[in-house]
Parts: C-alpha cells; sequence; structure tokens
C-alpha cells in the first residue's frame, strides 16, 4: 500500500527536511524550457498560437541547446513571464540591461529561428 508523502515527511528529521526543502528549491529554480511551459499549463499548440508560429517551431526551440537572447525573451513573454539575463560573480551578481538594443538588429536567418523571423 502506497504511504502518504506528509507521514514519511513528518517521520524525517528537521535537518533532513531543510536539506529537501533547499533541494526543491534548487530544482524549481532551474529549469528545460519543456518542463517551464509545462509549470505553466501550457501545450506546445498554445504557445504555438501565442507565439503565432506552428507547433514544430515550439518542439525545435525546446530542443535547441543555443538560441538568441531575443528568441528566448519572447518565449518568455508569451508564457506572461520577462526575461531577466543576470551575471553571477564570486562577489556578487548583475543584471544586464543592454540587451533590449539588440532586438533591433535584423541579422538572424529565417530558416534558423523562425520564432524569430515572426516576432
Amino acid at each position: 500500500m502506497a504511504k502518504k508523502f506528509q507521514n514519511l515527511r513528518d517521520k524525517m528529521s528537521a535537518e533532513s527536511r531543510a536539506k529537501a526543502n533547499t533541494k526543491t528549491q534548487e530544482l524549481l529554480d532551474a529549469m528545460p524550457m519543456h518542463q517551464l511551459r509545462r509549470a505553466r499549463a501550457l501545450s506546445q499548440e498554445q504557445l504555438a498560437q501565442l507565439l503565432r508560429v506552428k507547433q514544430g517551431s515550439v518542439s525545435k526551440l525546446e530542443r535547441r541547446t543555443d538560441l538568441y537572447i531575443s528568441t528566448l525573451r519572447r518565449y518568455i513573454e508569451a508564457m506572461g513571464g520577462d526575461l531577466e539575463v543576470r551575471a553571477n560573480f564570486p562577489d556578487g551578481s548583475v543584471a544586464i540591461t543592454s540587451l533590449g538594443e539588440i532586438d533591433d538588429i535584423q541579422n538572424e536567418d529565417v530558416d534558423e529561428d523562425p520564432i524569430q523571423a515572426r516576432a
């Protein structure tokens, strides 16, 4: 018979619960694009409609390992979010704000980035 997670959690030490909470937050703080879309309760088809592209373009985008920041920004904004790019250093972090100007440069190949081409 399956046990309820809460019963198992209640048996954990305070230290173990703290470690589990930390790990949970780490996992929530970083996730692949397809998991983020799913967490926002959107299908690829729904996101494709918001971006005015085909579902296959969303699928391709989610599998890419390298993409334009402007494309990622449109993907995030279509889900209702805002993209923030930060540089983290041992002595602190800083938000990179000059990236908005990059959107004005139209040097991307349509076949290379179908979502960017439709924006």
